[in-house]
């Protein structure tokens, strides 16, 4: 059964870009220890949402947006509190910050006793995300935009789901594609169609994953 820190992880993996990664690099990125990283890259490789060969992979985009689209706000789902200091998400951080028209209300925050914002508190995804975001501003994005998904009102979401598949290469960018083809300049690149035993996943059609070949 996924965890919170498996979808952290796969987010950290889309942030990296076409550059491989350790379970060492990944666990000091995401303020997790080695274990919990180990943990969640099994957990996620066993769901179908990342794709390991030589000990690291690209996440599966098709099956990572419907998670967080669809999924995500309904099995971790977003709670806010009261007034805290904290740090900018959802709605009140990059990006949907510059593109939302202004608003009267207190920004949302993690909550964060050193954070610069005080706000209304809203519970991160996973313990360790406001410490994995200070390292990563594009994974702070990544964050931001999921808790807007998973506890934002309708119109909110709406943007963020947007900026989100820009992101996963879902709004036919190809994103994550083209991660894994910048990653095979050095490596070869081939394509694994994850299939039942009629040649087809769930919904009927044939998902693509990418991940580097053997050499």
């Amino acid at each position: 059964m996924l965890k919170p820190q498996d979808v952290c992880l796969l987010l950290k993996i889309v942030a990296r870009g076409p550059e491989p990664w350790s379970y060492t690099q990944l666990a000091w990125e995401l303020g997790m220890s080695a274990s919990e990283v180990h943990a969640a890259v099994k957990r996620s490789a066993d769901a179908g949402l990342l794709r390991l060969d030589e000990g690291w992979g690209v996440p599966d985009a098709k099956g990572l947006d419907e998670l967080l689209v669809y999924g995500v706000r309904y099995v971790w789902s977003a709670e806010r509190g009261g007034l805290v200091q904290g740090m900018p998400t959802a709605e009140s951080a990059a990006p949907l910050v510059s593109l939302l028209p202004p608003s009267a209300e207190p920004p949302a925050v993690w909550p964060d006793p050193s954070g610069d914002v005080r706000g209304v508190a809203l519970e991160p995804l996973y313990k360790s995300v406001p410490v994995a975001a200070t390292r990563d501003p594009v994974l702070h994005e990544l964050f931001a935009l999921v808790d807007a998904i998973r506890g934002g009102p309708e119109e909110v979401r709406i943007v963020a789901i947007r900026e989100l598949r820009k992101r996963l290469g879902t709004d036919r960018s190809d994103a994550l594609p083209k991660v894994a083809a910048a990653v095979g300049q050095r490596h070869p690149v081939h394509q694994v169609l994850s299939r039942d035993k009629s040649g087809k996943d769930r919904d009927g059609k044939e998902r693509q994953r990418v991940h580097r070949g053997r050499h």
